[in-house]
């Protein structure tokens, strides 16, 4: 039988637009074989599970373009504007209860919790809508650059799915993996979520209660300083003057190196206001126009980076912060 041209041609889009099976990847049955032996998966289960999981090249592609390549002033303003703000203080309002006893517990300012999650996924409105099997099964065996990560998430999912009863099939999330209101990956959805309504369950998907909850408890986790009575005493960030921020030299090459604040004085670099810390900092600084901004990154700074390893993400969240605190202040 031959087909006419048009049609050879539709049906040429449709096979390529057609999801391939994810368990012809290479890699799956060796994953399968270590996931039976190591945590005694049944294996036909496993194989079900990952015939109907499907490669998606989308994973890659939006990985591969993370927002943060993004000019600062351009990635800045996606978070940190007035509907962000709007937003979050009708969000703070609504759960001010939760907020305030997630505070005391933790040690977490409730902006900085707000903030999270303002970020993450618009306060609850936007947790992704890739599967997650077909998001962390791509990455794990077709991403070789964070491979063994991928494959690490792949396996607290599946761990996680069978804890909580729920079919791996049905979740969806962003396109590395992470789920809910607070866009936790597997494994800190296993190490730091919590029960924070009382309902004997967690869940961050559908939850605001648990998702404040479990984003103090994962930040008090990684170290997160309860700021004391004294000013100063547990800061983020504090901006800075560095007069030599325009030239190649120790101030712009090395500010990954943490420095105590007399070690950055002898370098230039003077605090706006007197700070009470002794904590070490590291310098950094952002593209503002036709110059450059300069802020020292405290402790609870970095904290926020191991939610997302960026710089950026970490200033926004604790930009939108500091906006939704004097906008809730300033409510009547």
């Amino acid at each position: 039988m031959r087909f006419s041209p048009c049609i050879t041609a539709i049906l040429l889009c449709w096979l390529a637009a057609s999801p391939a099976r994810a368990a012809t990847l290479p890699g799956v049955d060796e994953f399968i074989n270590e996931m039976v032996s190591k945590h005694h998966f049944k294996r036909k289960e496993l194989q079900r599970i990952f015939a109907d999981a499907q490669y998606r090249p989308s994973v890659i592609e939006a990985i591969s373009r993370p927002a943060t390549s993004k000019p600062w002033p351009e990635y800045r303003a996606v978070f940190v504007n007035p509907q962000r703000i709007r937003q979050g203080v009708e969000f703070w309002n609504k759960y001010r209860k939760t907020l305030r006893r997630a505070e005391r517990k933790y040690g977490v300012p409730q902006e900085i919790i707000v903030a999270i999650i303002g970020v993450e996924t618009n306060y609850g409105e936007n947790a992704g809508n890739f599967r997650t099997i077909d998001a962390l099964t791509t990455l794990a065996f077709d991403y070789p650059r964070r491979a063994e990560f991928f494959r690490g998430e792949l396996e607290q999912y599946l761990l996680l799915t069978r804890e909580q009863h729920v079919n791996p099939l049905a979740l969806h999330g962003s396109y590395a993996g992470a789920l809910g209101i607070p866009q936790f990956m597997p494994s800190s959805y296993r190490k730091y979520a919590v029960d924070f309504n009382g309902n004997h369950k967690i869940d961050l998907l559908r939850e605001p209660a648990d998702a404040i909850g479990s984003i103090a408890n994962y930040l008090r986790g990684y170290g997160w300083l309860r700021s004391a009575a004294k000013a100063g005493d547990a800061p983020a960030l504090q901006p800075v003057a560095v007069p030599a921020l325009t030239r190649e030299d120790v101030c712009i090459s090395d500010t990954g190196t943490p420095r105590t604040l007399a070690a950055w004085s002898t370098l230039g670099v003077a605090p706006r206001e007197s700070l009470g810390s002794d904590q070490p900092a590291r310098l950094i600084h952002f593209t503002v126009g036709e110059g450059k901004e300069a802020w020292l990154a405290f402790n609870n700074f970095d904290v926020i980076t191991r939610y997302n390893n960026s710089d950026y993400y970490a200033m926004s969240v604790f930009q939108l912060a500091e906006a939704l605190k004097t906008a809730h202040q300033a409510e009547p």
